[in-house]
């Protein structure tokens, strides 16, 4: 009996202590060296659908900046292998081109699982400590990433000549963005109120090893000043079949034209 209630006390001590050191986060990420560049700008166009039109003057006003490039920072959770994490985040993008997404799981505030993740030239490529994923599959799913993450810098949205919106209804419009020769759609679910994005919904394949494709939501939760305009501050990703966040993000930096070229490969 005194063993059974020893072997008890210590998993229960082992699994308290676990679930303790997930409730620490960990440091922010290094600021990112350099200094941003100067960022030119357009009229905003005429003819958006009405929605879309008032979501840009809340941002930007009338002046559209020219964004090349972005780093984005933060700290959140994320759900890896049926467990949350706490992480901090990195995504880098050259932009409407390219991402690099560094993820950092941490216990007791120090990292214990490192993703990378990289999309260029159509290929996306996820590596994990457990493995790594690739393939078409996985290309539709990042091509979608990397449009819904210009949320951050959604001037790209009206400067790519590839990108075009197309009028719904008084709150929601359709984003269409180019994927190699075809072309990909998110619906976009402005708040009546705010008149700033609240959800993106597109249909995306999960992995690889997906049968069919999922409907993937994005939802900005809090809008903010950061970097010279309002950005999204706190953001969730949800799976439809899930029904729960997998990954809730809070931003605290972000950079607009700087040199990124050392996260990617010739």
């Amino acid at each position: 009996m005194k063993t059974w209630l020893t072997i008890a006390a210590v998993l229960i001590g082992l699994i308290l202590i676990g679930w303790l050191g997930l409730q620490f986060q960990p440091r922010s990420f290094q600021a990112h060296g350099g200094e941003p560049g100067e960022q030119e700008t357009i009229n905003l166009p005429a003819g958006l659908p009405a929605p879309v039109e008032h979501f840009y003057r809340e941002v930007y006003g009338d002046q559209i900046p020219q964004i090349q490039s972005a780093v984005i920072s933060g700290r959140g959770t994320m759900r890896i292998q049926g467990i949350t994490l706490p992480v901090r985040w990195r995504f880098i993008h050259q932009t409407g081109e390219s991402y690099r997404h560094q993820i950092e799981a941490a216990w007791f505030g120090m990292p214990i699982l490192k993703v990378n993740e990289v999309y260029q030239d159509g290929s996306g490529r996820l590596e994990l400590p457990f493995g790594i994923s690739e393939g078409s599959k996985v290309d539709q799913g990042a091509n979608l990433g990397l449009w819904a993450e210009t949320v951050w810098m959604p001037s790209v949205w009206l400067t790519d000549t590839r990108v075009s919106w197309e009028a719904v209804d008084a709150d929601t419009a359709v984003l269409r963005v180019p994927y190699g020769e075809q072309v990909q759609h998110f619906v976009v679910r402005f708040d009546p109120d705010t008149h700033l994005i609240r959800w993106m919904e597109s249909m995306r394949y999960q992995g690889e090893e997906s049968q069919e494709k999922i409907l993937w939501l994005n939802t900005v939760r809090v809008w903010g000043q950061l970097a010279g305009h309002l950005n999204p501050i706190e953001v969730a990703l949800i799976w439809m079949d899930d029904g729960i966040p997998w990954a809730e993000l809070t931003v605290e930096r972000v950079l607009y034209n700087v040199d990124v070229s050392g996260y990617f490969g010739e």
